[in-house]
């Protein structure tokens, strides 16, 4: 998809609009059409561990088909004057003087001091300038950086307004749910619409199911994550993240919690180096079912689940009436695609699969006897640039319940 290009699939939505108050005669139904927006939520700059300058990395997001894209370094914002020292190896003196070549002397400040080139990285305000138009978007964020002794916390803090500080606690729920209430503290002090998500809580193995089943306030975290650290599979005594997931939602659903919401995101920290040793762009996204190409809309969609993760499957098609979800894939040729519904009962209260399908097309009813129904679609289409040797390319829908 070009860098211009807008998705082109549109689902249309019915909505009711009352009129008996209004004195004025109108049309009972008026149709409202949505885009699919596809964006990444979490990336790493030279402003904190990434190894690129924003610009490279705007330019690749916007070149390869994303629509949004939030530069989220770690306890900062790209704000004030920030130089670096170009590191000490060919890789990045070349990737400076490829920077150099691409925006020309009179974007890029830097001077040589005792043989090192010395670089002013450029603000959020100076990138946004040069990138943003009606086709892209960029997000201020950060990754709130925290820790429990040694168990790293990290909340990543989408569309803010002005830096948070890490807010330290007395557990690791503790720290996560105070860096939580300061991000939506200044949602309410601001008005601006923003999100905090939970990042990869099995890097380090730091965040656990009872931790997050512990929160209030929180919907989103991420089911996949691109870094080579994060351990999104778990181990022999780890949960993977997907298990995670459902184990979360029957604890919210038994306490009529809404429910969490889960992200694909890149972590991209590596621009040089590629391969499953390194943190790439590339691996995971969201994309987001709404209205308008504007922080406001996009956030108000996601709140409201319409978005689906994945790390390569397309979706047509994603709809959910309240008795039905109906999915329809994208197909790739020569690609074949499963589609599997996965959920818990009221009665058995455990993740479960529920219903396996064959192709690009396939629906599920959706009854009271259900805590929640997700689905997973798996390809058999190896992943290029994968987080893991051998993983398939594969989507994951939100999890619905009946109304």
């Amino acid at each position: 998809m070009g860098m211009n290009e807008i998705v082109q699939t549109t689902t249309r939505f019915l909505v009711l609009v009352s009129c008996a108050t209004m004195g004025v005669t109108c049309q009972p139904r008026q149709e409202v059409v949505r885009q699919w927006f596809k964006g990444n939520l979490h990336t790493h700059s030279f402003w904190s561990d990434g190894d690129e300058y924003p610009e490279m990395i705007m330019e690749w997001y916007k070149s390869n088909g994303y629509h949004f894209v939030a530069l989220s370094d770690h306890n900062t914002l790209a704000e004030g004057e920030k130089w670096i020292k170009v590191p000490d190896s060919r890789m990045y003196e070349d990737g400076f003087q490829q920077y150099l070549a691409r925006y020309g002397e009179n974007w890029v400040t830097y001077r040589v001091d005792s043989g090192r080139t010395v670089v002013r990285l450029k603000t959020f305000e100076e990138y946004k300038q040069r990138f943003e138009d009606e086709t892209f978007l960029i997000l201020p964020s950060e990754e709130v950086t925290d820790r429990y002794h040694d168990k790293p916390v990290h909340i990543n803090a989408t569309n803010i307004e002005r830096k948070i500080p890490p807010q330290g606690g007395n557990s690791v729920l503790d720290v996560m749910q105070r860096n939580i209430d300061a991000i939506l503290q200044q949602r309410e002090e601001t008005e601006v619409p923003m999100f905090p998500h939970i990042n990869h809580p099995n890097f380090f193995y730091g965040v656990s199911v009872a931790d997050m089943i512990g929160l209030q306030g929180e919907r989103f975290f991420e089911v996949y994550n691109g870094h080579p650290m994060v351990h999104n599979y778990g181990d022999s005594l780890h949960p993977d993240t997907e298990t995670m997931w459902d184990m979360i939602n029957i604890a919210y659903a038994n306490r009529d919690q809404p429910l969490m919401l889960g992200l694909a995101t890149d972590d991209s920290h590596n621009y040089h180096q590629f391969g499953a040793a390194y943190s790439n762009a590339g691996r995971g996204w969201v994309m987001v079912q709404a209205d308008s190409l504007t922080p406001s809309s996009l956030i108000r969609a996601m709140e409201q689940g319409s978005f689906y993760a994945t790390t390569g499957v397309t979706l047509d098609e994603l709809t959910f009436n309240g008795n039905r979800i109906t999915i329809r894939v994208r197909p790739e040729p020569g690609v074949r695609y499963e589609i599997r519904f996965i959920g818990a009962t009221k009665a058995d209260q455990r993740p479960v699969i529920l219903k396996v399908m064959q192709g690009t097309e396939a629906e599920f009813p959706v009854n009271e006897d259900l805590m929640f129904v997700r689905a997973k679609v798996i390809s058999d289409r190896l992943k290029p640039n994968p987080f893991q040797e051998g993983d398939y390319e594969v989507a994951w829908t939100q999890p619905v319940v009946h109304p």
